[in-house]
């Protein structure tokens, strides 16, 4: 049999080496098509590379192009697939370095092309300076800009999302002036609720960001060739480096191109075994494919790596005759800028009203270690309980430094249905360095099981 796949970062070589791993090169071959030059790297870790914190970007890659060959996987770099045939079950690649046009048979199909950035058409233009940052060419280039002359003074972050807030970061670590332009009224409008994304807003601004909110980029000017400026109806802001930061969208056009289901998130439809829906052989993961949620039951489409390594695994592990299945997600994410932590699970207030759901809200600022201890940081925990029956909905957490690994014990709460009054028990490990002896986790849901009470 003959695997081909299309995409060499976290799903699809997760896909290739599971399927490796379970059949051999004596009954399985593999090719692996990938455009850029990088296979199997954390594009998560691309702010923190080009900010300094990860000194070399090779750290980035888990499994480099060598190593996928020598377990016997025929990676080919550089090459763009542009075309399936479902009838003649065989991708059309454009080889970008050598020219020319490869086609390849197939008996298994992994579409695992990603996400691409979103690109407003005021972007589209031919100047040098303008970036997204999706891929580790992208993060390449950045970096290549930052170390290049002449030597960029002021950043212009559009978008409040991750990456938007991630980037800013990375700009002022690299001793940037950084404006960070957002379309709501708080950043990580998407993320957190509007009274989290105001205490993000006050931290960034006391890291020497310029939060601009409201804010609306009507046009990029440039000047010989370089980006100087970004236009906003309140005037315009000198730059020297933009980085987008407006969020993705699945890249199924080549998938929806032959005939591929598509579904309403942009993203390509599949089976819980990560099939897609109605082709034989025929499979999806990653970042260009629609899930569901497990809480709402709705179609989503939440691009994260940890996701995409999960479902690229499923696949493999299907291919090569085995049985998985990827459940579907709930929304759990993390971030920081500088040392401000923010996370999240489940759903917001606006994500749980439009799922129709009735609810009680509880927030509490704590402390990440006890009061008396060194290095006590203040911390918000909101969460977000069902009306009736108390059951945890979703949770936020902002703060500074270990706040925001503590939304991993709310999200297995989440992920379990577990009432928060059921949560006020729960045996959390305790030591001053470590947490209070009440922990904000178990302060919140106290709140909230007092909130459920009242509500009914």
């Amino acid at each position: 049999m003959k695997l081909v796949v299309i995409g060499g970062d976290a799903a699809g070589m997760s896909a290739a080496s599971q399927a490796r791993k379970r059949l051999g090169p004596e009954k399985l071959e593999i090719v692996a098509f990938e455009r850029g030059h990088f296979t199997s790297y954390s594009a998560c870790g691309i702010p923190y590379w080009i900010g300094g914190s990860v000194a070399e970007r090779d750290a980035l890659v888990a499994r480099s192009p060598e190593d996928h060959r020598k377990a016997g996987i025929d990676v080919r770099l550089r090459h763009e697939v542009v075309g399936i045939d479902l009838d003649r079950r065989e991708v059309v690649a454009h080889d970008l370095v050598g020219g020319g046009e490869v086609r390849e048979g197939f008996d298994h199909l992994v579409y695992a092309t990603g996400a691409s950035p979103v690109t407003p058409e005021w972007a589209r233009i031919p100047a040098a300076g303008i970036f997204g940052v999706q891929t580790l060419d992208d993060g390449a280039a950045i970096h290549d800009w930052l170390d290049g002359e002449p030597k960029p003074r002021k950043a212009v972050v559009i978008g409040g999302g991750y990456i938007g807030v991630e980037m800013a970061e990375a700009m002022v670590l690299r001793g940037l002036d950084v404006t960070l332009l957002e379309k709501s009224p708080e950043p990580m409008a998407k993320t957190v609720d509007p009274e989290m994304g105001s205490l993000v807003r006050k931290a960034i601004g006391e890291m020497g960001i310029e939060v601009v909110t409201d804010a609306e980029v009507s046009g990029i000017g440039t000047g010989g060739g370089r980006v100087r400026e970004v236009l906003t109806p309140g005037g315009a802001l000198p730059a020297d480096i933009v980085v987008m930061g407006l969020g993705v969208r699945a890249n199924s056009s080549l998938a929806e191109e032959a005939g591929l289901p598509v579904g309403v998130t942009g993203g390509v439809r599949t089976d819980r075994r990560m099939r897609v829906a109605g082709v034989e052989g025929v499979w999806a993961a990653g970042d260009c494919v629609e899930t569901h949620h497990l809480l709402t039951g709705e179609p989503v489409h939440i691009p994260l790596g940890t996701h995409a390594n999960k479902q690229g695994r499923v696949a493999g592990i299907n291919i090569g005759g085995g049985y998985a299945t990827f459940p579907g997600v709930i929304g759990t994410a993390v971030t920081k800028v500088c040392n401000l932590e923010v996370a999240r699970t489940g759903l917001t207030e606006k994500e749980a009203r439009r799922a129709g759901f009735a609810f009680v809200t509880a927030s509490v600022e704590s402390t990440s270690r006890a009061g008396y201890y060194p290095g006590a940081a203040l911390m918000t925990v909101k969460l977000i309980a069902e009306r009736r029956t108390g059951t945890l909905l979703g949770a936020q957490i902002v703060g500074r430094t270990e706040a925001a690994k503590r939304i991993d014990a709310l999200a297995v709460a989440v992920w379990n249905r577990m009432t928060v009054e059921e949560m006020t028990a729960l045996d959390l490990s305790y030591a001053p360095p470590f947490a209070p002896v009440w922990d904000p986790v178990l302060i919140a849901a106290r709140k909230a099981t007092d909130a459920v009470h009242h509500a009914m």
